[in-house]
């Protein structure tokens, strides 16, 4: 039940319709491209067929976006949702990409931002990102959800625990703000923040210092300096024994 195609997603779509004009659509789509590619078909990106690049055509240096927008349009138009493995820049680099990203959130398309641990994929230590996309959302907000501190450490590669995971899929699910974990922001408040998605634009994950007590560090200050005289005056009497006092 299953059918794989080699070839190039951008420039030569193989997965058509029957009568090879138009794209398949699915219930589903999911992938992990490569970050900020190089070349990826920005030079016949104006002349699609599938007017995948509708929204605005991505920077001749990274296609991050090429494979966003045609995973997009390749979504049924009630069920279609996707999600995407990304760099952090996707979240929040500006110009063309900038202007794409804001007609996603626009359309209200943009689901929910999963921030993942560093050194979680082979080949690069970067942190990535998640985006989930939906074409029939019932609101206009966007679950932000920071999960980039709870990982199993690896000498040379990060793991997600089954916890980590369950509570990423459980956080996603309640769609509520979580104190320094997840918050769900309206749609204006993206556009407050000029349609950036920085993550820790909106999940607060600072942790306050403990306040410090001078008195007690005035105390010990004055201990110390007691402990070293009492030193000095044994030292210089240690030194006068073996005659170098003089």
């Amino acid at each position: 039940n299953h059918r794989i195609e080699w070839g190039d997603t951008i420039r030569n779509p193989l997965l058509k319709e029957k009568d090879g004009n138009g794209l398949l659509h699915f219930d589903v789509v999911t992938a992990n491209p490569p970050f900020s590619l190089d070349k990826w078909g920005h030079d016949d990106a104006s002349n699609d067929p599938y007017g995948r690049f509708r929204r605005g055509i991505p920077p001749k240096t990274k296609g991050d976006y090429a494979f966003i927008s045609h995973m997009i349009e390749t979504l049924k138009p009630e069920t279609g949702r996707m999600g995407v493995v990304v760099p952090h820049g996707v979240l929040f680099r500006a110009s063309s990409e900038g202007k794409i990203r804001q007609q996603l959130i626009e359309e209200n398309l943009l689901d929910t931002v999963i921030g993942l641990p560093e050194k979680l994929f082979f080949g690069t230590g970067i942190p990535a990102a998640i985006l989930i996309f939906k074409k029939h959302k019932t609101d206009n907000s966007v679950l932000f959800i920071d999960a980039s501190r709870e990982f199993k450490s690896g000498k040379n590669q990060n793991q997600l625990t089954d916890e980590n995971i369950q509570k990423i899929i459980d956080t996603y699910k309640a769609r509520e703000s979580v104190d320094k974990y997840a918050y769900l922001a309206s749609f204006d408040e993206i556009k407050e923040n000029d349609f950036n998605l920085n993550i820790p634009r909106y999940v607060d994950t600072f942790e306050e210092e403990a306040e410090i007590d001078l008195v007690a560090v005035r105390t010990e200050r004055v201990q110390l300096k007691n402990e070293l005289q009492t030193l000095e005056t044994e030292m210089e009497g240690y030194l006068k024994e073996l005659g170098y006092g003089a």
